[in-house]
């Protein structure tokens, strides 16, 4: 027997039941220890820590070459805008952007392309490990 047309949820309620759940899933993430990409919330596969990486940028000056999310005065336009650097499929144009790249890059940019803008900044593996582990949350 086919249900009668006043039994039935109109499409709209379907979707406002579809809304409230996701909206009551959101509001578990955090208690579930999951929150949204910050730099102190990110697990980094760099073995690294976003926020030291986040202090390092403003250390080394970064943001005097690039633009950098998150980052109070950095907008700098020698090197490129770093944002959704995490997305990126490749560093440099040259590289996969995955953790060990990316460290690599930001160890010694020269040995990877001679002759580009990004000079050698005498960062340690452990300072590369953090920024990476910053810039992985940039998406």
């Amino acid at each position: 027997m086919e249900a009668r047309p006043e039994h039935r949820l109109p499409v709209y309620g379907h979707l406002l039941a579809a809304a409230l759940a996701l909206a009551a899933v959101g509001e578990l993430l955090p208690l579930l220890g999951w929150e949204p990409h910050t730099a102190q919330a990110q697990e980094s596969p760099t073995g690294g820590d976003a926020k030291r990486g986040a202090a390092l940028i403003q250390r080394y000056g970064c943001g005097t070459c690039h633009t950098i999310p998150g980052i109070t005065g950095a907008d700098g336009v020698v090197g490129p805008p770093l944002a959704m650097l995490g997305r990126r499929i490749y560093i440099a144009g040259v590289l996969r952007n995955t953790p060990d790249n990316l460290t690599r890059w930001i160890r010694d940019p020269q040995k990877i392309v001679p002759g580009n803008a990004m000079p050698d900044m005498g960062i340690t593996e452990p300072e590369a490990r953090d920024l990476a582990a910053f810039l992985q949350t940039l998406r």
